[in-house]
């Protein structure tokens, strides 16, 4: 079992290296701080979308930014677009799965505003859907996904692909990302 953990770590590393060796990737990462730098200017929102791990990747990334990272400082709009329950059931059962995401993409997004649609494949429907109905109301995308991107690589204006195939190594990049997005977003706005 201690080769098995060595191993998992091993992984897990070395998708970071990838990670910190692709200047594409780094280029893009830091544009879509500045998108988000951009939309809360304006005051603008940050809507994200994902499913499982990724739902759960969402809610974390709205909560360091609505609440706090480091600094003690006024909050910032984010919602991770899974959290209410009833809604996201009752339009399951009314629209289809497909569509929980999209309806609430066009209830609460605006033309500036951006999405982060998080999914390991890039091709998971109802996140896809979000992107589609983001992109036709004037909003930016921002893809979390894991190499390739799938579907959401041709729906996002900043493509975060992480350079994994295995879900377990594209999440744990997925969060280190967010964590970058949260940290220099507040730096840049509450220096």
């Amino acid at each position: 079992m201690p080769s098995t953990i060595n191993s998992i770590i091993q992984n897990s590393i070395a998708a970071k290296q990838a990670m910190l060796a692709d200047g594409l990737l780094l280029k893009t990462l830091e544009s879509a701080v500045q998108a988000c730098l951009a939309t809360y200017r304006r005051d603008g929102k940050i809507l994200l979308c994902g499913n499982g791990g990724s739902a759960a990747d969402a809610q974390h990334i709205a909560a360091e930014l609505s609440g706090r990272f480091y600094k003690d400082r006024p909050p910032l709009y984010a919602e991770a677009l899974h959290v209410n329950s009833s809604y996201l059931t009752a339009v399951g059962n009314d629209y289809g799965y497909d569509e929980v995401y999209a309806r609430m993409v066009r209830a609460a997004g605006r033309p500036g505003d951006v999405l982060v649609a998080i999914s390991t494949s890039g091709n998971s429907p109802n996140v896809v859907r979000a992107a589609q109905a983001a992109r036709e109301i004037g909003m930016y995308v921002i893809g979390m996904t894991g190499a390739g991107g799938g579907q959401l690589a041709a729906l996002s204006h900043h493509l975060l692909a992480a350079p994994s195939k295995d879900t377990p190594r594209i999440q744990e990049c997925h969060i280190l990302m967010g964590h970058i997005l949260c940290e220099l977003i507040e730096r840049e706005l509450f220096q």
